[in-house]
């Protein structure tokens, strides 16, 4: 059992026991249980959601079926990369048991975006959906499951950030030089919490105003969620780092990603003509019509249309 307190609130103090309950003797962590309930409120959400992007739920379920493991080995490969010293035996050698212990932490969400981006990717091609739809919808789990995730690092006593005398710094007993030491420090995880309901919010303002283009709101989350994620990851105390330099993986990949987005988020405004009509929601209403109202739909002339004429046809009609 450990505790964490916030003095600048009143002195709170939490009690926090990694353990939720017991199946046998078999134990059922907090970390477990907080990221399953984020999944779960996830798949539930974009299932809701799913025809507004033109996205069948069974598809949805059937892509999930490969997203979900392989991002939670994405997830733990990324971390175990560039922390690779945390896994090694006393003569050098690889402890792969340890590597496998996920309920102890050592998820980097970095990994799991990534690995999850290129299943989904190649999901879409077997399956011949739009990809970026897809993906617009999907980027609502990732907040969902980031936002309530982050709170396995809570009870964990992990992911927070350097000292401060913010009136909502949070104190922990830090193990320093083969002691515990008290200190205050940036509550990051819940930073990066608030960060993910902020954006949820935002970006599903953005779907209610009607979407320009498929990959909108995926190229506006990676923006959103990478500028936060690299101005939080600067206040953290556990980053992990490229290789022995000082430049912080995820501080860096957060603003890089958020600079491509904006980039491909302007130039799609600014120089892309769209019709609605290239939704793939669109199309795939489209599809799902009988042969014949396809047909019918494709012939029928837009409203107001008349025969075109061209501009000396015009101009001899007016002279008459």
């Amino acid at each position: 059992m450990r505790s964490v307190s916030f003095p600048g609130l009143g002195g709170l103090e939490i009690s926090l026991n990694r353990v939720a309950f017991h199946l046998g003797s078999w134990p059922i962590y907090w970390y477990g249980v907080i990221i399953a309930t984020g999944f779960l409120l996830a798949v539930f959400y974009c299932s809701r959601k799913s025809v507004q992007f033109g996205i069948r739920q069974d598809d949805l379920i059937d892509a999930l079926f490969f997203a979900v493991p392989l991002s939670v080995i994405g997830a733990r490969l990324y971390y175990i990369v560039f922390y690779l010293d945390l896994y090694r035996t006393a003569d050098g050698g690889l402890d792969f048991v340890q590597m496998v212990r996920i309920w102890d932490g050592g998820l980097a969400i970095y990994g799991a975006v990534i690995a999850a981006i290129l299943t989904v990717l190649v999901f879409c091609r077997w399956k011949k959906i739009s990809f970026l739809a897809f993906a617009d919808l999907g980027v609502f789990g990732l907040l969902i499951g980031q936002c309530i995730g982050r709170w396995g690092n809570f009870v964990n006593i992990e992911a927070y950030g350097g000292p401060t005398t913010l009136p909502w710094r949070m104190g922990i007993y830090e193990f320093v030089n083969g002691t515990y030491q008290y200190v205050e420090v940036h509550p990051t995880f819940f930073y990066e919490s608030l960060w993910n309901l902020a954006g949820f919010f935002l970006l599903a303002w953005a779907v209610k105003q009607g979407r320009k283009f498929d990959g909108q709101i995926f190229l506006s989350y990676l923006a959103w969620y990478g500028f936060g994620r690299g101005l939080i990851e600067g206040l953290r105390s556990d980053s992990l780092y490229l290789f022995g330099t000082g430049i912080r993986v995820s501080q860096a990949l957060g603003f890089l990603s958020s600079l491509a987005a904006l980039v491909l988020l302007f130039w799609n405004f600014s120089h892309i003509k769209r019709h609605p009509k290239t939704l793939w929601v669109e199309q795939a209403a489209q599809k799902s019509l009988p042969p014949e109202t396809q047909d019918e739909q494709n012939q029928a002339p837009s409203e107001g249309a008349g025969p075109m004429q061209s501009k000396g046809e015009s101009s001899a009609e007016e002279e008459r």
